[in-house]
């Protein structure tokens, strides 16, 4: 049975990977897709027909996470060979590296501003990059496990991480330090995220759930049991009132959150499905798995449940706006087994003519690999910022660098030494600072145990002090 109008409808398949998709991203005009996959290559899709398909050679291993910049001048991708590179996503493609982590590296993402970028690794670190003056910030440090996901508020002031060692953390990064701490005795969360508002994350468990949490009350809102494998992507409708979710039991489900329900089972995929996102706009939602497939759907159902939502809303006894998920306060967990009325939806099945799109690809080779004045050209850092290396492209700089000023800066390096006298790799330089935090935890340590030390020989004194003075008492009476 074909679906309804209202219903989400698969419009496109697009085929170029040779390997498993990892991570999907729309840009911000909606007219671009970026997907990274195991075959270690990004690919952009331009959604015209007939429009060429750019593939961007470049990292040596999985492509793990991709994501565009707000601006869309930039596209940043993470990858298990331990680097982070931007890419300016044209038919050039010119890309900037740096090795940030000493492990692979699981997460990207771009502050609502597009002045910050934070990496998340397996080196169980999280790190914030500026973009504007294109070099690292400082570093976080809590987790005792891999880290697979860090995402920004949509504020900026906080940033959200999860980790095998079965927590959620949250992070002030005004401070650096860790202001909140979830935790799963069960499983641990693959991936996390802000709502569009802010107030809210929700985590994608490897234990087969969804739960939503709220930050402002630090508990549990939702917990959805919809899925029989563990949950790997979520991503947010722009309304914050529908949440999409990818499993690797080979389905997306979409969430009403407002009404606390499961609404949608998506089945395209075969095998495991890796990533799913929602369109800027909210129009258009994308997936990819195991099967190397981009799925393109259109969403259709958001304009018609909105309205319904606002209609049942009106018939409500008081005269407030209608409720929203972002002002539901904390109430019992949803567990969910299926047992609800949701609409299946199996394209393969109810679509006879899908318009499938193997666009021809054009392979773009990463300038830095060839260019040697890209990678060796560095700024040198403000005194006032913690940094420990920059990213090695220059031709990324953000618009307010002019050519002028990079010039500029370049003649002002010219009496320093070579870049190959002074240059440290980042990783060790990492490293380093690391072992400088432990050192200065240690010598805390050894100042409390000083001082603890200083008191014991007081009290000794004084208590010998006591005793003599007993002993002079005594010995006259004898």
């Amino acid at each position: 049975m074909a679906s309804a109008p209202e219903d989400p409808v698969l419009e496109r398949y697009f085929k170029g990977h040779k390997a498993a998709i990892t991570s999907v991203d729309f840009s911000p005009n909606g007219k671009q897709l970026a997907t990274g996959s195991w075959d270690t290559f990004l690919m952009l899709w331009s959604f015209k027909p007939q429009a060429r398909a750019f593939r961007y050679v470049g990292h040596k291993d999985v492509v793990t996470s991709v994501q565009f910049s707000p601006l869309g001048n930039l596209l940043a991708s993470a990858s298990r060979d331990r680097t982070v590179r931007l890419w300016i996503p044209d038919k050039r493609g010119k890309s900037s590296e740096f090795k940030a982590h000493t492990a692979p590296v699981r997460s990207v993402d771009f502050s609502a501003d597009g002045q910050f970028l934070a990496t998340a690794s397996e080196d169980k670190s999280i790190k914030v990059w500026n973009m504007h003056r294109q070099r690292f910030l400082y570093s976080l440090y809590r987790h005792t496990h891999w880290v697979r996901c860090a995402k920004f508020s949509p504020d900026g002031r906080l940033i959200v991480s999860c980790s095998e060692d079965k927590t959620i953390k949250i992070w002030d990064t005004t401070n650096k330090q860790c202001v909140n701490n979830f935790s799963d005795f069960v499983g641990f969360a693959n991936f996390v995220d802000f709502n569009p508002n802010g107030t809210c994350i929700a985590s994608a468990g490897s234990d087969h759930t969804v739960k939503i949490w709220d930050i402002r009350v630090n508990k549990l809102l939702q917990h959805y049991q919809v899925h029989s494998g563990g949950v790997n992507c979520v991503s947010f409708h722009p309304s914050g009132n529908y949440l999409i979710t990818a499993s690797s039991d080979g389905t997306l489900k979409i969430l009403d959150l407002l009404e606390g329900r499961l609404i949608y089972t998506l089945q395209g995929h075969t095998g495991p499905v890796f990533t799913v996102s929602f369109s800027k706009g909210g129009e258009l939602f994308t997936s990819g798995g195991a099967d190397a497939q981009v799925l393109l759907w259109r969403t259709n159902f958001d304009e018609l449940n909105c309205k319904d939502v606002i209609k049942r809303n009106l018939k409500r006894l008081h005269f407030d706006s209608p409720p929203h998920l972002l002002d539901i306060y904390p109430r019992t967990p949803h567990p969910h087994e299926g047992k609800t009325e949701t609409v299946q939806i199996n394209p393969k099945l109810d679509v006879i003519d899908l318009q499938t799109s193997a666009p021809p690809v054009v392979d773009i080779l990463s300038f830095d690999s060839t260019t040697a004045t890209e990678t060796t050209v560095r700024t040198l850092p403000d005194k006032s910022e913690e940094t420990c290396g920059c990213f090695l492209n220059p031709s990324l700089m953000s618009s307010e660098c002019s050519p002028a000023a990079s010039k500029k800066r370049t003649e002002d390096m010219s009496d320093l030494p070579s870049e190959s006298q002074r240059s440290i790799p980042l990783a060790v330089t990492d490293a380093l600072e690391h072992i400088m935090e432990q050192l200065n935890v240690l010598t805390q340590t050894v100042s409390i145990l000083e001082q603890r030390l200083t008191l014991t020989e007081d009290k000794l004194k004084d208590c010998l002090e006591n005793q003599q003075r007993l002993f002079s008492a005594i010995q006259p009476q004898s």
